[in-house]
């Protein structure tokens, strides 16, 4: 009996060292990144395929874009995906970035309720439905989570010369860009999406439909970033800048040209140059 009930706890024993062993140190990178990767199911795609070449553990941090530099300004990633071009240019010149690269793109499309009650029209650019929602106090659902989609969105408003904050029409969520979507579908109101998480969730969002989308003023970068190691001991450079390179691969290229075309019958993302 003996015997029989001490081999399973020297198993377990030496599997937890072996495990610990396997998630510790260089064989764990943190990947801090925002909601709209997630949400669309990017990351999922992605991530075992890198986990697979390279016996790291990727531990995700999906969080909207100010956050994620935050995060990165205190050491507490390794890599940032992220989608705020001056923020990451303002991350790189103040020493806390390496490696910048913009790697694809999809776009941002103000969506309503198929009711529209502000009257937004095809014809219109982003500035101009912006004014428009403002004049007629029409339901808008911000993220107000210092994203990437919300500064995007803030700086629109900004354009148009206006300031909804504090407003009733003007309603902030501070969750991820999937959770604002289903409210803004619930609500009947307007919201600012990536394409991409868009796409991804169209299915569950029966009540909204896009009413600006190719305005070129909408066109939605994504950067990989390396957290500088000479600022922060901890942070894993080999393994930052492993992921870096696997991103610009041409294996990943080839990934994000189909991603999303079998499912929703367009790329999710689209290459730069493309």
């Amino acid at each position: 009996m003996k015997k029989r009930f001490l081999m399973p706890i020297t198993f377990l024993f030496f599997n937890f060292l072996f495990t610990s062993t396997s998630y510790c140190g260089n064989k764990v990178l943190i990947l801090g990144t925002t909601t709209s990767v997630r949400d669309s199911g990017f990351l999922d795609k992605i991530i075992p395929i890198f986990e697979k070449k390279t016996g790291y553990f990727v531990k995700t941090i999906a969080v909207g874009t100010g956050q994620a530099i935050v995060l990165g300004k205190k050491g507490e990633v390794d890599v940032l995906l992220i989608h705020a071009p001056e923020e990451e240019l303002k991350f790189v010149k103040e020493g806390y970035g390496l490696n910048r690269k913009t790697f694809m793109y999809n776009n941002f499309i103000l969506l309503g309720p198929k009711s529209n009650p502000a009257k937004i029209k095809p014809d219109m650019n982003i500035i101009e439905a912006f004014k428009e929602i403002a004049k007629n106090r029409s339901l808008f659902i911000s993220r107000g989570d210092n994203s990437g989609t919300h500064i995007k969105e803030l700086s629109i408003w900004k354009k148009a010369g206006l300031n909804p904050l504090g407003e009733k029409w003007y309603q902030e969520t501070g969750t991820g860009m999937g959770q604002t979507l289903l409210i803004a579908n619930e609500k009947d109101g307007y919201t600012i999406s990536d394409r991409g998480t868009y796409l991804a969730l169209k299915k569950t969002l029966n009540n909204l439909k896009p009413l600006v989308e190719n305005d070129a003023s909408l066109r939605n970068y994504y950067s990989i970033i390396e957290v500088n190691p000479e600022k922060f001991r901890k942070v894993n450079k080999e393994g930052a800048k492993l992921f870096s390179d696997f991103i610009n691969s041409r294996e990943i290229k080839e990934i994000i040209k189909s991603y999303g075309q079998k499912e929703y019958g367009e790329s999710l993302f689209y290459l730069i140059g493309q």
